[in-house]
């Protein structure tokens, strides 16, 4: 349901407003991408090295499938992170959250680099990698949900879609300087790739960690945040609830449509982040660093693909938006394998971009406000992260699932294929089953006081 026309800042603090909401973005942005950069090249050096590293074996398809179960670990991990960040960015406040999880990732991401392998210390190597997963999925558990709203709740007015497309260009950023460092190193000699080269993505982590700690520890509470702490004040009761029993009792069913939304949008993500890699890698012909640089094109055209999906969601609505990607997504994951299978590089360059800028742009470009807009204030943190990390757990089997499917049936991608248009199916009906939330005010206090059924807009939350 949508309360009416975009609220408007008092003229005498729109600039100020304006400011804050520039440096929230770029806070936002670098922040994301550093945490993802962390993040992403473990799931690139899982499809590379960690199998031979961590998980020595005579088939590498099947060292390949063990480093992608170390890979889902963080998985299982993130909904943790999400709840323990949420409550935390909901009750104490967006900055001190997001400082939190950044640290978490940079140690966690740097240690790796320093590992001893499986042929030094033997079953210990996999153990420690499990233990730094964890801590990696802790902490992106409760990033993204804290870095969308940073940038949501300071948007301008009639703008909340555009700017919360910068913590999804962070990802994006991220993307394409984990694969484009490893897309230099896998041109390393292979014995110096396995000796140190796959280590300097991960100690690179440290020197963008402190530029993303210096520029996160500037940010201000978000207005939307001061006003709901306000409210708080004035009611000890609420100031008590937890969000997490707030979040399961007034709004279940956004929670469950958001969580639908992101499973199609990351089932069709994984083609490009590590399935396709794999899958190209193991099964055709096309030479590894081809694939490694064709994710990267993708990532930044996605970069403007992502802006322009936020400013036409502020235009013509979240809902069309995602539910263009989400049907771009049916018409090319078919097309996706065969141009692969088919062994031409400029081919599979076409698939590359068109999946990652026609369907996974739109989609994951419009969930920050998206999903921002379907919760109150006071809940807002901890009910995007859920939303988020919830899927997480089944999200992050997938890598080895399929990699074991492909085993299974003989490198056949069909099965894949089907699997992946099924939930992104999934979040097309969801999409469809939401409501429109672009023109909501959310700068409200997000109380949650209206029954769970009712179909009503309070603090900016739509139940």
């Amino acid at each position: 349901m949508v309360s009416g026309p975009p609220p408007t800042s008092p003229p005498e603090h729109a600039p100020d407003r304006r400011r804050l909401a520039r440096r929230a973005a770029f806070a936002s942005l670098v922040g994301t991408a550093v945490e993802w950069f962390d993040y992403f090249i473990f799931g690139t050096a899982s499809a590379l090295v960690f199998g031979t590293l961590f998980f020595p074996g005579d088939d590498p398809v099947v060292g390949t499938l063990s480093a992608f179960a170390v890979f889902g670990v963080g998985f299982f991990a993130r909904p943790v992170g999400g709840i323990v960040f949420g409550h935390l960015g909901d009750k104490i406040g967006r900055k001190a959250a997001l400082v939190t999880t950044l640290l978490m990732m940079g140690t966690a991401t740097f240690l790796i680099g320093l590992l001893p392998t499986a042929a030094v210390i033997g079953i210990w190597a996999p153990v420690l990698l499990v233990l730094c997963r964890l801590v990696q999925g802790l902490g992106v558990g409760g990033e993204w949900g804290g870095a969308s709203l940073v940038a949501v709740e300071f948007a301008p007015p009639g703008k909340r879609g555009l700017y919360g497309t910068f913590p999804q260009i962070g990802n994006a950023v991220g993307l394409v300087l984990s694969t484009g460092v490893f897309a230099w190193v896998s041109t390393l000699p292979e014995p110096q790739l396995m000796s140190w080269g796959w280590r300097v993505p991960f100690l690179l982590s440290g020197v963008l960690i402190a530029l993303g700690m210096v520029i996160r520890l500037k940010l201000t509470e978000t207005p939307a945040f001061q006003a709901a702490q306000r409210s708080l004040d004035a009611d000890a009761d609420a100031a008590e609830k937890p969000p997490l029993g707030q979040v399961l009792r007034h709004f279940r069913r956004p929670l469950l449509l958001a969580m639908g939304m992101r499973l199609g949008e990351v089932f069709a993500g994984y083609l490009i982040l590590t399935i396709g890699l794999a899958y190209a890698t193991s099964y055709t012909d096309l030479p590894e660093t081809d694939v490694l640089l064709a994710g990267t094109v993708a990532a930044v055209l996605a970069l403007f693909g992502y802006g322009a999906s936020g400013l036409a969601s502020d235009r013509w609505g979240r809902r069309a938006v995602f539910a263009f990607g989400a049907v771009a997504g049916l018409v090319l994951v078919f097309p996706f394998f065969w141009a692969l299978d088919t062994g031409s590089v400029a081919l599979m360059f076409v698939v590359y971009v068109g999946f990652y800028v026609l369907s996974v742009g739109p989609m994951y470009g419009v969930e920050p406000a998206f999903f921002a807009e379907l919760f109150g204030t006071k809940v807002r943190y901890t009910g995007i992260s859920l939303a988020a990390q919830l899927p997480g757990i089944l999200i992050g089997l997938w890598p080895a699932a399929s990699t074991a499917l492909l085993l299974a049936t003989g490198g056949d991608p069909w099965p894949v294929a089907v699997i992946t248009g099924g939930f992104v199916l999934i979040g097309l009906v969801c999409a469809w089953l939401a409501p429109e939330t672009s023109r909501l005010d959310i700068d409200g206090t997000g109380g949650t006081g209206a029954p769970a059924a009712a179909p009503a807009v309070d603090g900016g939350g739509v139940r």
